[in-house]
């Protein structure tokens, strides 16, 4: 995996070895450096799938979580505190919290049908409260989605809502697998964008 070369690094920030600290990366991503987040993506994302696999066995679901780990990074780089740890630890703590979420999520999913086939089908507030929030936030996504070149799309469409891993995708839309984890960093960060824009402006 090649190191990015012409990127603007700050005084200091490389390792003996002449690589950019993974702290340092992440630094430069709270500011908004997409450059930054790539090479940090590419340094980080094996790491981050090998955990999540560990955990939820599932080649597709860990696909898909590894993904939501790395937007998470996108979104909280600011909050890194260099001194409690170092960045690469900081990133797969937050790989370890969003697996073992998505395990209670399963477990609690698979409870729930197992409640309402055992008892007469009464419907609870919260219930339907989940339902609603699940169908605005999917509402918003595809809208977002919209915004995103059709590659970028059709990539993380397949994904997240087909369940393909990477070489699946690039197979699928006949590109290279460079070229669709490029596509899929990309749109990642555009809809993160469009996210936070659409709910800054529901209250408007």
């Amino acid at each position: 995996m090649t190191e990015p070369t012409a990127l603007p690094w700050p005084a200091g920030s490389h390792s003996r070895s002449g690589a950019v600290a993974d702290g340092d990366l992440l630094a430069l991503t709270a500011t908004g450096d997409t450059a930054a987040f790539s090479a940090l993506y590419d340094r980080v994302a094996p790491w981050v799938f090998g955990l999540v696999r560990r955990i939820l066995r599932n080649p597709a679901q860990s696909e898909e979580v590894m993904q939501e780990v790395m937007l998470d990074v996108w979104r909280t780089a600011s909050r890194y505190d260099a001194g409690r740890g170092s960045a690469h630890s900081w990133i797969l703590t937050i790989a370890h919290r969003r697996a073992v979420d998505r395990v209670r999520s399963e477990q609690a999913s698979a409870d729930r049908t197992e409640q309402v086939g055992a008892r007469s089908a009464e419907v609870e507030f919260d219930q339907v409260a989940d339902t609603v929030s699940t169908r605005l936030e999917a509402e918003q996504v595809r809208r977002c989605l919209g915004t995103l070149t059709e590659l970028q799309r059709e990539s993380i469409e397949l994904a997240y809502y087909n369940g393909y891993t990477y070489p699946e995708v690039a197979q699928q839309l006949g590109a290279k697998l460079p070229t669709i984890k490029a596509r899929m960093r990309d749109g990642l960060i555009r809809l993160r964008d469009c996210l936070g824009t659409t709910k800054g402006g529901e209250g408007s």
